[in-house]
């Protein structure tokens, strides 16, 4: 009779350890892809026409003013079978001069390509600027309990047009609407340890909330939960508050909103954002136990603490070693003085407008050697993935990433860079593209 094998409890453990470590590496990863999806470039308030590319079923367009709002919504039929492209151009010129547009959002999915190429057709007003969107999330975003509560009379089509828009404004603001497991940045998600990676992400999605800092008479509850101190049922109460009482006019209204204590205040204040408020502080990182040192600095200095917010001449002359005191440090002198000099700035970089290489519409139109711009969608513990304009992603492998050896691909690109490329390989039969990253 055979005998059984040994319990190799050595073994056992050894691959217990290799699989924590795997997880630990692959959320780490998904956690600074997710952290520079957060942080995207945005355009900011402007108004936008967005468009959720299609052949068949049409293009969805939508119009949003500053803030995010619907204003309109049609369907148009541009691409084949319809082909209505000069009914189509009437329908987006029409749009764009009656809502003031000036920025619009193409989705990156299906005739993504093809919408760009006709809306170069379109007679638009001069400094209006063309944008391509990741469509990532906003199909299960569009079919999510938000989504209905937002825009509970409109279909799915239009909801994800809207995400699209919005994304595009602000992707903070409406990408923590969305699962970010759904957000197509991830390695092996589904695979690693879930509870892991649901700490990892929220901890991330909430630090980069806390440093964009959060507009409190613009945000949804959703985003504001993230914010620290707040969790979504204060979040509620403070758009409630907000919709009963019209817009906050200083920082301390918040604590009349139901539940909301000095605690929670306290935690909260600084992160939040008041643009139009009587104290300029509350547009500010400034937390408001600090306003009174301010109030010092600009006493010292004869003028208002309004004349001294935004004038980095009259900052850069302060003594921070004046107003340290048993509350405040100097180096949270120093970071109130920069906060002064650039009151509320967005840490995020500007969004910038992208080309593909016009001459390549598909795999087959594809030579080794040919260079290609193109923008990173995903970066993975082998390599970066990058959308060259074409169905099909191309991969920059961890050895081709312009240095010596094997490198790790996050500390070399960023998600939505845009880079320039090399082909080095085509696949035709398996669909994938090997490149090389030029800068």
């Amino acid at each position: 009779m055979r005998e059984a094998p040994a319990y190799d409890e050595a073994a056992v453990l050894a691959a217990k350890e290799a699989k924590e470590k795997a997880d630990i590496e692959s959320i780490r990863i998904f956690g600074e892809n997710l952290r520079q999806l957060l942080l995207a470039p945005p355009v900011g308030q402007k108004r936008v026409l967005a468009i959720d590319p299609g052949f068949r079923t049409g293009c969805k367009v939508v119009c949003l003013d500053q803030q995010g709002n619907l204003l309109h919504n049609e369907a148009i039929f541009p691409h084949p079978p319809a082909s209505e492209k000069i009914k189509s151009i009437q329908a987006v010129s029409a749009m764009v001069q009656k809502y003031g547009i000036e920025v619009i959002a193409i989705g990156n999915g299906t005739a993504s390509r093809e919408t760009e190429e006709f809306i170069k057709r379109v007679p638009l007003p001069k400094g209006v600027r063309v944008f391509t969107v990741s469509e990532d999330g906003a199909s299960i975003y569009s079919a999510s309990e938000v989504a209905r509560a937002e825009f509970p009379d409109y279909d799915v089509t239009v909801r994800g047009a809207v995400s699209i828009g919005r994304r595009l404004m602000d992707p903070l603001a409406e990408l923590v609407k969305i699962d970010p497991k759904s957000l197509g940045v991830g390695q092996y998600q589904h695979d690693v340890d879930q509870g892991l990676l649901k700490v990892k992400l929220d901890n991330t999605v909430e630090s980069c909330v806390n440093s964009v800092g959060v507009n409190l008479n613009t945000a949804s509850s959703y985003l504001l939960s993230y914010v620290s101190g707040i969790g979504p049922a204060l979040a509620e109460n403070i758009v409630e508050y907000r919709a009963a009482n019209g817009a906050y006019r200083s920082r301390k209204e918040l604590l009349k909103v139901k539940r909301l204590g000095d605690k929670a205040f306290e935690q909260c204040a600084g992160f939040l954002r008041i643009s139009d408020a009587e104290n300029p502080l509350d547009n500010s990182a400034v937390h408001p136990e600090a306003y009174h040192i301010v109030d010092r600095m600009a006493k010292d200095l004869k003028v208002t603490a309004r004349e001294l917010v935004g004038n980095a001449e009259l900052c850069s002359g302060i003594d921070a070693s004046r107003y340290v005191d048993g509350d405040f440090g100097l180096p949270t002198i120093n970071d109130i003085i920069q906060e002064l000099k650039k009151p509320g700035r967005d840490p995020r970089e500007a969004a910038q407008t992208f080309e593909f290489a016009h001459d390549i519409k598909s795999i087959e139109d594809l030579k080794t050697g040919m260079e290609l711009p193109g923008i990173v969608t995903n970066i993975t513990a082998f390599g970066a993935f990058v959308d060259i304009g074409i169905k099909q992603n191309g991969l920059i492998h961890a050895t081709q990433m312009g240095v010596k050896g094997m490198a790790d691909p996050s500390k070399i690109v960023k998600l939505h860079q845009q880079v320039k490329v090399t082909v080095i390989s085509v696949d035709l039969d398996r669909g994938r593209i090997g490149l090389r990253l030029l800068r």
